[in-house]
């Protein structure tokens, strides 16, 4: 019954917590070249306050937008600008970089 509930535990946290895919190393060099611009690279923190906050926000929800983004498919204020930052970045780059904002409180 322990091993049983032990088990349950940690499935539960496995659950809770989803394994990051991308190289935060990697991502954390993009962040400190490409994002400083706008977010800070240390907290993910916008550097005004017109810039959102994505440090800790999920890896998925990161990579979704800025794909998003590089492909013309959204049409917010800021859209225009955030194209061109990340016109360049390949799919992994895309990868890495939202690893790394995934992994900051």
């Amino acid at each position: 019954m322990k091993k049983m509930s032990i088990g349950l535990a940690l499935a539960t946290v496995m659950l809770a917590s989803p394994a990051i895919a991308g190289d935060v190393a990697k991502g954390k060099s993009i962040a400190e070249t490409i994002c400083v611009a706008c977010h800070n690279p240390v907290t993910g923190e916008g550097n005004m306050e017109i810039y959102p906050n994505i440090g800790g926000q999920k890896e998925t929800y990161l990579k979704s937008s800025i794909k998003a983004y590089k492909d013309g498919q959204r049409s917010s204020p800021m859209a225009g600008i955030m194209k061109g930052m990340v016109m360049d970045l390949s799919d992994e780059d895309i990868d890495n970089v939202s690893a790394y904002f995934a992994s900051l409180k």
